[in-house]
This record gives structure tokens, C-alpha cells and sequence, in this order.
């Protein structure tokens, strides 16, 4: 991508309203675009790095025999209604809407009605489990205050995985394949070793859920946790019982606010039973089948890392996620034509800044938009043959030969 050639420019200030930095950074740096609250749009940056975190969590679950599919966001009442879920006083984040024709239709906050509801066609015997079926979808959810920018909106971007299975230690075989995967995802985001398994409420068919909740300063959520963080209990489930039963005592745990960016439940038969999934078993009985759901937030980790990473001067992405590995400058017309050159031979790696702004602003674009590695090329350093590399992160900077960095590349 060439900054000459996108309609996208980053800013000096926003809107006061914004108080997350990473909502802040977002804006400024035109990853984001803001809708309204709650709602944004991503613009080519943005997209990129969803894309790249959606490429990551697709690898991991594809590795674990999960099939991949795209769902509807318009959903047919008639499934909430049989799970009981359909009613605003049950669910009182629904976005609701009358069709012409005459009926209600609503926006999806969650998924499990409708493939509970469509996995009846292709669910009859235990010869058809199990099955893993996940997608990339967006949903909306009628929140009363939507705020912190992309980690917590009225629309976002979900990760949801459904398994079926015959029963409960088929279930949880593949339930601790999903804690794995989601742990080597998270090492991948690089945010493994501040994201942890955490203790929930587990609702009516499981006494506990599991979160996966990364340590931030502005987070929703307080965790608490034992000195080698074996035992992370969210705070909804910190009780006496509760510390009994996982051999800790109150005065043993700390606290800190976190983010949770995903979540893994047993649903039992939650919703097979009402929709009526079942399947024959090898003794020839009728049986529901056994299911499970699986969370990550995608739109909210990009939010979360764009604000756990930051720094005064901008964003600062992992290498797994980033839009673009370096942030290209030239200083020169020689300068300029090697940038061009080393641009065209690798569009994927290169954000060229070619605009006619002065290296300053260009420096302070580079921070602010946060990529890897910041590339500089100057009729100066040409003198040498050689390119200065800056590491966002560290700040080192090295100097390379024009031929060591594109071997490198």
C-alpha cells in the first residue's frame, strides 16, 4: 500500500468522547471509523489486521477438525421461541424489526438457535458425530452503554464454535482441545502470557464456565488469582464456596481488572433439548445430543491489543497481526526510487509513505500507526548502501546494506 494512493489519513485530535486509547489510536491512526456509539467501521488498516487475527484463530481450529461456515444475521423467531429466548424480557439486547410482509425478524446476538435448529437436518445417528462447526459472524447486541471503542460496540465482529456430540466424554475431549487451541492462539496474538483460563459462572448444565481474560488497565472484568496463577477465578464466582472447593483462601489471591476475549461453555442439552436435536445410538435408542459453545472476540482483540501495546506516540501491533510488516520512508530522489522498487517487489511488507509531507510527520505517522519495523531510506545512508531499521517496539535502531535487507526479506 502506497499513503499516496488511499483515501484514508490519520489525524491530530478526535472526538473528546473517545476515553480508550486504543479507540483513540484507532481513529487517529484511520484504522477505524466511527459510525455512531457502538458501531465502526473498519477501513483498510483495520481490515487487515482482523484478517490477520481471523487467519490465526482459523488455523488453530481448522488444525482441530472444526469445518468452517457463515451464517445469517436475520434470524427466524420461531427457534428463540422454542429455547425461550425470543422475549425482551428474557434477552433485552435484542435489535428487533418488523418485516414489510408482515412478521419480526432480529438481528443475531449469538448463534446457538439457528444451528441448533439447522444441524436437525444433518444429525439423525451417532454415526454423524461429532461435528464442529464454527464461523466468523457479525452480531449485534442492543447494549445500554456502549463504550470503549471495538471493546465493547452494538455491533462487533464473533468467533462462534458449535460441537455436537454423543456425549459427555466425547464432549469434553473436545472441550480441552479447545482450551489448547484458544491458549496457542493467544501465544500467537502475543498476548499468551497475560491471558488467562478463567473460572465463571457456568450456568444451569455446568457448575463453572471457562474465560479467557487478558490483563488490562481498563478492563470490565476484575480477576482474581493465586501467586502461580493455577487458580483465576473471575469475581462473579469469588465466594466461600467456591474458594473451598479450589483450595485456596481469600487472603491467598490478588486482584486486577481484566478484558475477557473469550469463553467456553457445556451446554448439555440446553438447546438440543427445546429444538429437538437428536440422534439414534448404537443401542438403538433416541438420545439429545451433547453440545458445547465456544467464543472469541475478534473485533474486541484487536481493541485489546491495540490498547495493551500502546505507547505515547501510537500503536505498536505484534508482527503476527500487523497490516503490514515496515513502514516505508524516503528521503531523496535515489532514496525514492529504491523505496518504489523494493515497494513493487513486495507489496505485502511495505506501507511506502510517499506523500509530500516532511520527514518529521512521516517519523510521527510511522509511531502513531504503529507497524513492526520503520524503514528509512536517505540519499545520506545511500552513501553507505545501507537502509536504518527501527524496531516500534524497542526503538533500536540498526543499519543494514541495501542487499543483507532484501535478503532478509
Amino acid at each position: 500500500m502506497k499513503a499516496s494512493e488511499t483515501f484514508v489519513k490519520t489525524f491530530k485530535t478526535i472526538s473528546k468522547d473517545e476515553t480508550a486509547i486504543s479507540a483513540q489510536y484507532l481513529l487517529r491512526a484511520g484504522y477505524i471509523h466511527k459510525e455512531m456509539a457502538g458501531v465502526y467501521t473498519f477501513l483498510p488498516l483495520g481490515l487487515k489486521v482482523i484478517e490477520n487475527i481471523k487467519d490465526i484463530i482459523r488455523e488453530e481450529l481448522n488444525a482441530i477438525h472444526c469445518q468452517e461456515i457463515s451464517m445469517t444475521a436475520l434470524q427466524n423467531p420461531e427457534p428463540w421461541q422454542k429455547s425461550g429466548r425470543w422475549a425482551d424480557q428474557d434477552i433485552d439486547i435484542w435489535f428487533k424489526t418488523e418485516l414489510s410482509a408482515g412478521g419480526e425478524v432480529g438481528l443475531a446476538p449469538t448463534h446457538e438457535e439457528p444451528i441448533t435448529n439447522m444441524m436437525k437436518k444433518y444429525i439423525s445417528s451417532y454415526k454423524d458425530l461429532p461435528a464442529y462447526v464454527y464461523q466468523f459472524q457479525t452480531k449485534f447486541r442492543n447494549e445500554l452503554r456502549a463504550k470503549s471503542g471495538i471493546l465493547r460496540g452494538r455491533e462487533f465482529l464473533m468467533k462462534d464454535l458449535y460441537s455436537f456430540s454423543a456425549d459427555d466424554a466425547s464432549h469434553m475431549k473436545f472441550y480441552h482441545q479447545v482450551e489448547e487451541a484458544y491458549r496457542t492462539i493467544f501465544d500467537r496474538l502475543n498476548i499468551g502470557d497475560s491471558t488467562y483460563q478463567t473460572f465463571a459462572s457456568g450456568g444451569i448444565f455446568a457448575k463453572y464456565s471457562h474465560e479467557f481474560q487478558t490483563v488490562l488497565p481498563i478492563g470490565e472484568d476484575t480477576i482474581y488469582y493465586n501467586q502461580d496463577k493455577s487458580v483465576v477465578l473471575n469475581e462473579e464466582v469469588l465466594n466461600d464456596e467456591v474458594l473451598n472447593e479450589m483450595g485456596v483462601t481469600r487472603d491467598e489471591l490478588e486482584s486486577t481488572k481484566s478484558a475477557e476475549v473469550a469463553n467456553i461453555f457445556t451446554l448439555k442439552y440446553k438447546y438440543s433439548k427445546p429444538l429437538d436435536l437428536n440422534f439414534i445410538n448404537q443401542d438403538g435408542e433416541r438420545e439429545y445430543v451433547t453440545m458445547g459453545c465456544y467464543g472469541i472476540g475478534v473485533s474486541r482483540l484487536m481493541g485489546v491489543i491495540a490498547e495493551k501495546f500502546a505507547d505515547d506516540k501510537g500503536l505498536i501491533w505484534p508482527e503476527s497481526i500487523a497490516p503490514f510488516r515496515y513502514y516505508l520512508i524516503a528521503i531523496g530522489d535515489q532514496a525514492t526510487n529504491i523505496a518504489n522498487d523494493l515497494h513493487s517487489q513486495h507489496p505485502d511488507l511495505f506501507y511506502f509513505d510517499d506523500t509530500d509531507n516532511r520527514p518529521g510527520a512521516k517519523f510521527a505517522d510511522a509511531d502513531l500507526i504503529g507497524l513492526p519495523y520503520r524503514a528509512v531510506i536517505s540519499d545520506k545512508t545511500l552513501q553507505d548502501n545501507k537502509i536504518e531499521i527501527t524496531n516500534r517496539l524497542t526503538g533500536q535502531t540498526s543499519l543494514l546494506t541495501i542487499d543483507d535487507f532484501v535478503a532478509k526479506l
